[in-house]
């Protein structure tokens, strides 16, 4: 029948895969159709060259590709057409071009390991999978334990996940991965983490189980199932491992480019730390057990570090430090073994020896506490018993070196099975029993090397046995779903394999052989191989085994993956594992306990991994051999695995060079036969792969069918039409709720839909071609008459205008003509006149000129006369004052005395000049005189001083000229010392400017950075105090009762240790220092309410704005206006210090939270001496009556607080009534005087208080003489407690719904009602039914939830502000959740349902503007969402889109938006797929257009700080509160 489906198939245009020794698989182009009898087929190539296919028989024709809306299913056994090349092809797809590493197989999980860290597994990915169906989300690892656990818990049945590939795969990370996904859904009850040690398992097992090879740098060399334990309640509360085949050979020998266990390395790489000095140890190159194989370290690892991770999980476990170094000892003794030196003596070499001083083994000795000589003597020597006689025999120096190997594979075997019972141990609950349990099986996949060994025997044979059952099980799948829909059904025939099975572990099987053997005093690999060629191939030759034609030490065997031949060599001694009873017995009376104890249970306890003990005695006893112990192990893994519901996750290595991202389709396809996908897709194939149900292959199909075409009529309409589409009754069949396509069906009804849309297609254009060519014909014959319409009126108009211009032509010519005529005539006119006129004009206006000169000159004179007689008269008068004015005479004399003194002064200068010249003479006569003496007797006298004259002249006038200079210097700054200053005032001015705007940048820099770091501090802090709360919660629900019966003896308040991570953190100023700006909270009468720092931050808990501070000071009292203005100077001084107040905008939270309302009053500033005059009036003669009173007060408030009445008789009471009550207890008991009593009062109100929340999941005043400041700390706690428990609560309750109302619900009915993936349902072992209608969750159950919390705060009157950041936090878990989903959900990805995402977003929208929440950022937070739905609607195929793409989605980075368009299906016809090229150039764009850091889900655990801000209550009295008379305490208002 296939041969006949690919016949009708064979088209020109199909699609054909044919084989390619490179790629395995290549595509190929039909270019003509196939006619039955052609020899070959002519195809195309996707490199565009064309190639003839043979063809002998139909047998041989190509597989068929499938459709290309299949390409990239996220199932394989959705696909039409299911054969290799389309299982590899969707693999390759998926892997290279979506990036996609999980696809699912049926029940099979497809791993591929991308050699590279993908952000997949972060706690945002848990939450988005947890709780969420298998068949709605994309494949993951988390899928598939999300159904493992909801299986378990719906139908309380065990379960197994099935993890197996080669080595390198990825099968130890899937498993961890699994093992953290159970840790985080299914917490542990108890106190004593159990998912932490859980997890903790992993960094040993892998350090003591985990080594390099040439395929995997971190390769498991052992195979285990952890059987992980869950409660009534889905928590985990034990755990348990079992271990298989673990190779020991590994300690003593490694192969080229391959490591020992990782935890030789680490220890080596720790030699230098103090407590590891002991072991002795050295590089790993000096070892001969870690040196073999030449790879000492491996890129990327660190083995200090890794050292350090593994003793941390061994303190988890709870071993102790001390028992750890014994386990470092141990290991570091084999490390010393390996290098003890054996040497050969003798004449033929067989015996052997050890020097006595060799360092390797006294170390050895020393380590594990046993006798040097002895170990040495025993190394060489062996005891025989011989006619009953012991003896001792030398053995070879290859003998002693076999047995110093074999002594330490079984060291390091006893010590790997006592790790895992201590771990056992530790993971093993007190007192709980688990109810079931998930089995996590990370087991070797099959292997096949070119040299194989017992090693790879054991491990295929584990294989065969998975692979059988695997097979049975699928098997079983596939007729439960026959069964089920009650279809008529033949058997499948699947392979099974378990001839292999019966030639490896039969009667006389390779194992019963090899026991056998061994049991044989002189048994050998030799002998041993020719009894399975005489069993086998002579006697009774069995099907799956052979003999290789090149060795008779060989043999083969045809495995169900891959046919494999086995060296016999070594076979006997692995399996036999013999190590000599002397060694063990010089082991068993080492000093070490740990090592007493390992081979002390050697006797008692037959371990997996552990060999024979071989004596001297010829004792015939059947040992327990490796491969005896490992088929009971395997045979009771199997019946665990039968008893369970089995979940199977397949691991594929993609390439063997361990780069990221590289597709090797040949080593690919080898792991997909191997690990039995391809058996799946064959047992799939041979019944009805496809699967629909009757609706969606009504809204598929609706076009083939006939009769009814509405969706009640479906089955009917299927049963009626699908005979008539497809005539043979075998290839479908009818079941009750959905119908069966064999393979190629769903292929050929595409096929038959496409041919129905093609003709429909053709008759729609006829149609729409003729009415377009009548509408044209029309159109033509309109616009003909219109044209000719034109034309005609045109040549008309044309007629018209002609004639128009010809009688305006005569018109203007006669109108010119009469125009020249008379200018003519005009001007002849007035040159007759023109000259007579002329000289009569001269004439008058001579005569009138002459006139005018007259009289102008008239009355110029008349006015100069006028002038001059006025100024005459002036002078006159001005001559008469200065006659009879003193000043002018004095100006007279003034200038007499000038002129006097010029000539006084000439006077005296001529008598000067007279006397000079008189003196001169004289001189003269004297000089005369003397000259005549001299001339008569010549004698010397003095040289006349006129130079001394002439030099004090000169020094005069310099002097004047300096003096001169010197007053002009001094009178010079008088004129620039404006200009100087205003010069300087512009530079100090600019200077200024300057400073100031490098202190406003500076400031806002530090302020925006402070800010940064106080929102997180908030973070972290307000994450403490959550952990905090869930850790006390055992705690303080036990001390509750009794904190209530003794609160009387408290002395101090609950307090906790202050932290700078506070809510709020404000930076006083200096002006708040001022006197004018002391606030409540930075002043008080206590000198230890004094404002530190502590304090500071203390108060910004509980205020975290100075608003606060600044309304205080605006409703003071007169007496401080009076002290404030001067009036009272005394009074002022003695102002005293305002008491920290309770009532805090935290305390108003956690009273509007635990009870109705709150209202508080403000403290006010008031005179120390009147407040204790006050407190003296009020204390005399009440004492003993307020004492008796506080304890009943303190009785009735803790059975108020604690929640002794009901919720609706609490919320009946007046808003602030609760807050208003316990201010006025605190103020009676302050007015008592006793400050004990009001301690211990406030202490019982925040205790209540607490266990309220934790059983939940005034305008005049007094101040306090309590100092009541302790108490702060504890309030804010209690406030940010009740603020988170609210929100969770919340958020628990909008967890499930949030969505199938935002995403599933159809608000809009019918739009996403054709939108039908084409594909097939995937079968489930244990899924939920799917409910067809029922109450599902819709945007209006949302809603109606936040509408409740937003009442239930608005009666509690919280402050706006506070309001806006729940809401803001709910909007943020709203928004995550949903578009976690969406990116997780293939199906959610199309257009249509895009469009009623965005109006159920737009519901929320609308919701929040009507409350007046946008203002706090929730509708901020629904941006990521409304912009991946506009993806999602928008255009993706041009370069233009992929522009407004990246332009337009802002707030997705650039993995969020590949996501989307890799998860676009289309919803229709009219839709196509993205494009690869249009979604490799969107990331290109939106990867350079963005710089934050990649993400691909948001966090939905992501807590936004919050502040509590001070707002002002109103006014109220104590005589308004409206106290109802059941609670007993009107006596309060006296207070």
């Amino acid at each position: 029948m296939d041969k006949l489906i690919r016949q009708l198939d064979m088209l020109e245009g199909a699609n054909v895969w044919i084989p390619d020794p490179d790629a395995v698989w290549v595509s190929a182009l039909l270019l003509q159709d196939y006619s039955p009898g052609e020899k070959h087929l002519l195809l195309q190539l996707s490199n565009g060259k064309e190639v003839n296919y043979p063809v002998a028989s139909p047998s041989d024709l190509p597989p068929l590709g499938n459709p290309d809306i299949l390409e990239g299913e996220n199932d394989l056994t959705a696909l039409s057409f299911l054969h290799e090349p389309a299982v590899l092809h969707n693999l390759r797809v998926r892997f290279l071009d979506y990036s996609s590493i999980y696809t699912y197989c049926g029940i099979v999980l497809v791993a591929i390991n991308p050699y590279d860290q993908l952000p997949i597994y972060g706690e945002e990915v848990i939450d988005a999978y947890s709780g969420q169906d298998m068949a709605d989300m994309e494949p993951h690892i988390f899928s598939v334990a999300e159904e493992a656990y909801r299986t378990m818990t719906r139908e309380e049945k065990n379960q197994s996940i099935i993890i197996s590939g080669e080595s390198g795969s990825g099968k130890t990370v899937s498993a961890k991965f699994t093992m953290r996904y159970f840790a985080v859904v299914g917490g542990a009850a108890q106190q004593t983490s159990v998912e932490e040690r859980v997890l903790a398992s992993n960094p040993i097992m892998e350090s003591i189980g985990n080594a390099k090879t040439t395929r995997n740098d971190n390769s498991s060399r052992f195979g285990k199932y952890i059987e992980i334990g869950f409660g009534r309640k889905g928590d985990i509360i034990a755990a348990n491992m079992r271990t298989y085949l673990l190779e020991k050979s590994r300690v003593v020998f490694q192969a080229s480019a391959e490591r020992n266990y990782h935890i030789f390395y680490q220890l080596c790489a720790s030699r230098e730390l103090p407590e590891m000095r002991a072991l002795k140890l050295d590089g790993p190159e000096r070892f001969r057990y870690t040196s073999q194989g030449g790879e000492i370290h491996i890129p990327g690892t660190d083995d200090l570090s890794d050292l350090e991770r593994t003793r941390n999980a061994f303190t988890i476990l709870g071993v102790q430090p001390d028992q750890q170094m014994e386990l470092f000892r141990i290991l570091a003794a084999v490390l010393h073994l390996g290098n003890v030196n054996i040497q050969a003596s003798g004449r033929s070499s067989d015996r052997s020896y050890i020097d006595a001083d060799d360092r390797s083994l006294a170390v050895f000795s020393k380590l594990l506490g046993v006798e040097g000589p002895q170990m040495a003597h025993w190394l060489c020597q062996r005891r025989l018993a011989v006619g009953g006689e012991m003896l001792v025999k030398p053995m070879s120096g290859q003998q002693a070196v076999e047995a110093r190997d074999a002594l330490a594979k079984h060291i390091y075997g006893q010590l790997f099975t006592w790790t895992v019972q201590r771990l056992n141990s530790a993971l093993r609950t007190q007192g709980r029993q688990s109810k079931s349990f998930i089995g996590v099986l990370d087991i070797y996949g099959f292997e096949t090397f070119d040299r194989n060994s017992f090693e790879q025997f054991c491990i295929n044979y584990a294989n065969e046995k998975l692979q059988q059952q695997f097979n049975r099980h699928v098997f079983h799948l596939e007729q439960e779903e026959y069964v089920r829909e009650e279809l008529a059904w033949s058997r499948i025939e699947f392979s099974d394999n378990q001839q292999c099975i019966n030639l490896i572990e039969g009667q006389l099987g390779l194992f019963d052989l090899l026991d056998e053997e061994c049991r044989m005093p002189k048994g050998s690999d030799e002998s041993w191989v020719r009894k399975l060629y005489d069993q086998h191939l002579t006697s009774k030759p069995h099907p799956h085994f052979r003999k290789p034609r090149m060795s008779n030490s060989a043999f083969i065997i045809l495995h169900f993956a891959d046919m494999v031949q086995y060296e016999c060599d070594g076979f006997l001694d692995k399996n036999r594992d013999t190590v000599f009873e002397e060694l063990i017995n010089i082991l068993k009376a080492s000093q070490s306990e740990l090592v007493a104890e390992l081979f002390q249970q050697q006797g008692n306890v037959s371990s997996v991994a552990n060999g024979s003990v071989r004596s001297g005695k010829r004792a015939r006893e059947h040992k327990l051999t490796v491969g005896f112990q490992f088929r009971q192990s395997l045979q009771m893994l199997m019946d665990t695995l039968n008893s369970t519901t089995p979940h199977y996750v397949r691991c594929i290595k993609p390439n063997d060079l361990k780069e990221p991202f590289l597709f090797d389709p040949r080593r690919t396809v080898q792991q997909l036969r191997a690990c039995g996908v391809l058996e799946t897709i064959r047992i799939s194939a041979a019944g009805y792969p496809s699967r629909w149900t009757y609706e969606e292959f009504f809204s598929r199909y609706r076009l083939l069918l006939r009769g009814s075409q509405s969706q009640e009529q479906a089955q009917a309409s299927c049963r009626q039409t699908l005979p008539e589409l497809i005539p043979d009754p075998d290839q479908y069949c009818f079941g009750k709720t959905k119908v069966f396509f064999r393979a190629g069906q769903v292929a050929l009804l595409e096929r038959l839909r496409a041919e129905r849309l093609r003709v429909a297609a053709v008759i729609i254009q006829g149609r729409v071609r003729g009415w377009l060519a009548r509408i044209r014909y029309t159109r033509i014959c309109w616009a003909t008459v219109t044209i000719q319409r034109y034309c005609r009126g045109a040549l008309a108009r044309r007629l018209a205008l002609t004639l128009r211009y010809t009688k305006a032509a005569l018109v203007i010519q006669k109108t010119y003509r009469m125009v020249v005529v008379r200018q003519l005539f005009l001007m002849i006119r007035q040159l007759v006149a023109e000259q007579a006129a002329v000289l009569l004009q001269a004439r008058v206006r001579g005569w009138l000129a002459r006139q005018a000169y007259r009289r102008v000159r008239a009355a110029v004179v008349y006015m100069q006369c006028c002038v001059r007689r006025r100024a005459a008269r002036r002078a006159l008068l001005k001559l008469k004052t200065e006659a009879r004015s003193v000043e002018r005479y004095r100006e007279l004399n003034k200038g007499m005395e000038v002129k006097l003194m010029q000539l006084q002064l000439r006077a005296d200068q001529e008598v000067e000049r007279e006397a000079t010249g008189a003196e001169l003479e004289a001189l003269r006569a004297t000089i005369q005189k003397l000259e005549s003496q001299k001339q008569e007797k010549p004698q010397p006298c003095p040289v006349i001083s006129e130079r001394e004259v002439e030099e004090r002249r000169r020094a005069e006038e310099k002097a004047a000229q300096d003096i001169l200079q010197l007053t002009q210097y001094l009178h010079l700054p008088h004129k620039y010392t404006f200009s100087l200053l205003s010069l300087c005032v512009f530079y100090v001015f600019i200077l200024l400017c300057v400073c100031a705007e490098h202190v406003q940048q500076a400031v806002s820099q530090a302020s925006a950075a402070l800010r940064a770091e106080l929102d997180e501090e908030r973070r972290k802090y307000q994450g403490l105090l959550r952990e905090f709360t869930r850790l006390e919660q055992r705690y303080d629900n036990l001390r509750e009762m009794s904190l209530l019966t003794e609160v009387h003896n408290c002395t101090k308040g609950h307090r906790r240790t202050d932290s700078t991570q506070s809510l709020s953190l404000e930076h006083p100023s200096p002006t708040l220092l001022s006197p004018h700006s002391l606030t409540p909270l930075s002043s008080s009468p206590l000198p230890s309410a004094f404002p530190s720092p502590e304090e500071v931050r203390r108060v910004s808990v509980t205020s975290p704005s100075f608003e606060r501070k600044t309304s205080v000071w605006s409703s003071e009292t007169p007496m401080v206006r009076e002290c404030r203005s001067g009036k009272n100077k005394s009074q002022k001084r003695n102002v005293t210090k305002l008491s920290l107040s309770l009532l805090t905008p935290s305390f108003l939270l956690v009273c509007q939270l635990a009870s109705p309302s709150i209202v508080c009053y403000d403290l006010y500033l008031v005179d120390e001496s009147c407040f204790v005059r006050f407190l003296e009036s009020q204390l005399r003669g009440q004492r003993n009556q307020r004492e008796e009173e506080l304890e009943a007060l303190r009785w009735q408030l803790s059975q108020a607080i604690s929640g002794s009445s009901s919720a609706e008789h609490a919320l009946s009471l007046p808003p602030g009534l609760p807050a208003s009550v316990l201010f006025l207890c605190v103020r009676h008991a302050d007015c008592s005087g006793d400050q004990t009593h009001t301690r211990s009062l406030c202490s019982a109100a925040v205790t209540a208080m607490k266990a309220a929340l934790k059983t939940l999941d005034s305008d005049k005043l007094v101040p306090l003489t309590t100092d009541l400041s302790v108490l702060i700390r504890a309030l804010s706690n209690l406030c940010i407690q009740a603020y988170q428990q609210l929100l969770s609560i919340t958020e628990k309750r909008l967890q499930n719904i949030i969505v199938p109302a935002l995403l599933e619900s159809e608000t809009i009915p019918g739009l996403s009602g054709s939108a039908v993936k084409l594909g097939t349902s995937r079968k489930r072992a244990g899924s939920d039914p799917r409910t067809v209608g029922g109450d599902a969750p819709t945007m209006g159950l949302v809603l109606r939830e936040l509408g409740a919390l937003h009442t239930a705060l608005s009666h509690q009157a919280l402050p706006p502000t506070q309001m806006e950041q729940a809401f803001h936090q709910l909007t943020y878990l709203i928004s995550a959740s949903a578009f976690n989903s969406l990116l997780l959900r293939k199906d959610m990805c199309c257009w249509s349902r895009g469009m009623q995402i965005r109006y159920n977003v737009s519901l929320l929208e609308e919701w929040l503007r009507s409350r007046g929440l946008q203002a706090g950022g929730a509708v901020a937070t629904l941006e990521p969402l409304i912009q991946a739905v506009q993806l999602l609607q928008a255009g993706k195929k041009s370069e233009a889109d992929a522009q407004a793409l990246v332009q337009t989605c802002t707030a997705l980075s650039s993995q969020q938006i590949v996501k989307i368009l890799t998860l676009y299906t289309p919803s229709s016809d009219l839709d196509e797929r993205v494009t690869l090229n249009f979604i490799r150039t969107v990331q290109v764009r939106s990867a350079a257009a963005r710089v934050y850091p990649p993400q691909l889900l948001m966090d939905v655990r992501r807590v936004f700080p919050v502040t509590f801000p001070y707002l002002p209550p109103p006014v109220l009295h104590a005589e308004q509160l409206v106290i109802p008379d059941s609670l007993k305490i009107s006596f309060l208002r006296r207070a």
